[in-house]
């Protein structure tokens, strides 16, 4: 038998370092460039989607080419590299990461539903709760371009009259 390192003796290994950052922690620096740090507010879990997303976008982008370049775009818009900053979102800017977040969530998700505070949440950080409302309008949006379908105990539902907690579902007009 082998010994192993103890991690209760010697604690949990340190991750490897990411790349260096700007002093205001804005921007990562790669092969001496600057590039706009992903928003740090993002829970880890919904971080993790987003990013799966992005990756599994860019590896389509070589087979399928340009059709696929949305799907990049509003994975990096959702992780706040694109767009707005992160750091002074104003209001229109706020609502088109939602959007993009959402459509990146569904896409991820591929079939299941998610709740528009998932998008809040990537948005506002620990504020998510006052975007609530904004974010169920964007939903109402991207439902009129057929991209969203709102849902409410599996069942499809019309947002303007539906009272309660709902479910965002892709709509035909999603493009994966």
């Amino acid at each position: 038998m082998r010994d192993e390192p103890d991690s209760t003796v010697n604690g949990p290994q340190a991750a490897p370092p990411g790349p260096p950052t700007t002093p205001d922690g804005h921007h990562i620096i790669v092969n001496g460039r600057r590039w706009r740090a992903s928003d740090p507010s993002i829970p880890d879990a919904l971080r993790a989607e987003l990013v799966a997303e992005l990756m599994r976008a860019r590896r389509e982008v070589r087979t399928r080419g340009d059709a696929v370049r949305p799907c990049v775009q509003d994975a990096k818009v959702a992780l706040g590299e694109r767009g707005d900053p992160w750091w002074q979102q104003t209001p229109d800017g706020r609502r088109g990461r939602l959007a993009s977040t959402m459509r990146t969530l569904l896409r991820h998700r591929d079939g299941s539903t998610i709740c528009p505070s998932d998008a809040a949440r990537v948005v506002g950080g620990q504020d998510w709760r006052g975007l609530m409302d904004t974010a169920r309008e964007v939903a109402g949006e991207l439902v009129a371009r057929g991209e969203v379908r709102v849902q409410q105990k599996g069942v499809d539902v019309d947002l303007a009259t539906v009272r309660g907690p709902i479910r965002l579902a892709a709509g035909p007009s999603l493009g994966r």
